[in-house]
């Protein structure tokens, strides 16, 4: 299976490409950003509202309902369902892709297939620091030594800038991912980012979400039909044996078993 680093020419084909919401101007007249007081009253009211096993489609109308401008999706391309659910009821919601420069060509592949053909704009949020320059600062093959900073450097720290312009966030963490995202509740409240965190897909299983994908034509990114349950940068990433945690395939080697960007 191909692992390459981004090709920033080849990356940049068919993406809808935007800017962040953080570097965007707001339009005359737009509401100003609410407050975090009243954003975390709002989560835990939605909280109350829906409970811990809400129908998705219903968690995703709450969030349009809520934060018909200031939502961004959160997708890693391992598959195109939440973007697809969250779309049916907000169409052209940004989807925020964190393009570590570190994906599978697969991955690259699906993020240009989803721009392409569903109704949302697919925002590339990229590290200050590119591949070059993070090896000439820190030493070559960062991940190989210190997996947690590169993770900071390049999906950490460029997700908490893009998302400085939003109120609230949607994420495709489900409970059955990991031991440590069992009590994942489907609106929570984000206190690093100081934004309201929802999680639509929370209460899925991964039969669930591949029927989804299946009845409505979703695109799923290959590398899951390949022995890799848990997608993420190609150098930390590999195949799972049948019946081993989805995400022991993640930083082998190391203790490290999430990136921090849901920590």
């Amino acid at each position: 299976m191909s692992a390459t680093t981004t090709d920033r020419a080849q990356a940049s084909l068919n993406v809808a490409h935007r800017a962040p919401a953080a570097s965007r101007s707001r339009g005359a007249g737009s509401a100003p950003l609410r407050s975090t007081e009243e954003l975390r009253a709002l989560a835990e009211a939605g909280a109350r509202e829906l409970g811990d096993d809400a129908p998705a489609l219903d968690v995703a109308q709450w969030a349009a309902q809520n934060f018909p401008d200031t939502l961004a999706v959160a997708c890693s391309m391992a598959d195109a369902v939440l973007p697809h659910v969250v779309s049916r009821v907000l169409p052209g919601v940004d989807v925020l892709f964190l393009d570590t420069g570190y994906h599978f060509t697969e991955t690259v592949g699906t993020r240009d297939a989803v721009a392409a053909t569903m109704d949302v704009t697919v925002v590339d949020v990229t590290p200050e620091l590119s591949l070059a320059e993070q090896d000439e600062r820190y030493g070559p093959d960062l991940w190989s030594r210190d997996p947690a900073a590169c993770c900071r450097l390049r999906k950490v720290e460029p997700l908490a800038r893009a998302l400085s312009g939003y109120e609230a966030w949607a994420t495709g963490v489900r409970r059955e991912d990991a031991p440590t995202r069992t009590h994942t509740p489907l609106i929570g409240w984000d206190a690093t980012h100081e934004i309201v965190k929802i999680n639509p897909l929370a209460a899925w299983s991964m039969e669930e979400l591949t029927g989804y994908a299946n009845q409505h034509g979703v695109l799923i990114n290959p590398l899951l039909y390949d022995g890799y349950p848990s997608i993420g940068c190609a150098p930390c990433t590999a195949r799972v044996k049948p019946g081993d945690d989805p995400r022991s395939g993640r930083w082998a080697g190391f203790t490290k078993t999430e990136c921090g960007i849901h920590l």
